[in-house]
């Protein structure tokens, strides 16, 4: 038995990372699942999820400092909509994140949350959970 829910989000700057802990609790108790896989999912070429801390708001920050020093918004990039360095970072940061679902919870460590990456906002975005429940 599978299950598959669709989000929009808005987000609101050129790039920041969206907590969406809240939308995999939504689904999975929609769901009835307790146990299983939970799959997320971006369709967008300049956007992601991943998975990192969600104790400390400066991770968030460090981030975004990182990924634009590593993936900066260079002149020379050809691509003509000027976004290159959003998909540069999609690809790097990943579309998707699979979580193990056990007694109805996904398994998270201590500090862990999912966030939904953008690099080319403001936005309306669309996600997708799929969960999958153990026969």
């Amino acid at each position: 038995m599978s299950h598959l829910y669709q989000y929009a989000i808005q987000t609101s700057r050129k790039q920041e990372f969206v907590n969406i802990d809240h939308y995999i609790y939504e689904a999975l108790a929609e769901s009835g699942v307790e146990s299983g896989i939970l799959v997320v999912y971006c369709p967008h070429t300049t956007a992601g999820i991943t998975i990192n801390e969600n104790a400390d708001p400066d991770v968030k920050i460090d981030l975004e400092l990182g990924l634009n020093k590593t993936f900066p918004n260079d002149k020379e990039y050809v691509h003509m909509e000027g976004n290159s360095d959003g998909h540069m970072k999609s690809s790097v940061v990943g579309v998707s994140e699979t979580l193990i679902i056990e007694d109805g919870q996904p398994i998270f460590g201590t500090w862990q949350s999912v966030y939904f990456a953008e690099f080319d906002g403001a936005r309306n975005r669309t996600m997708y959970i799929k969960i999958m429940a153990d026969r």
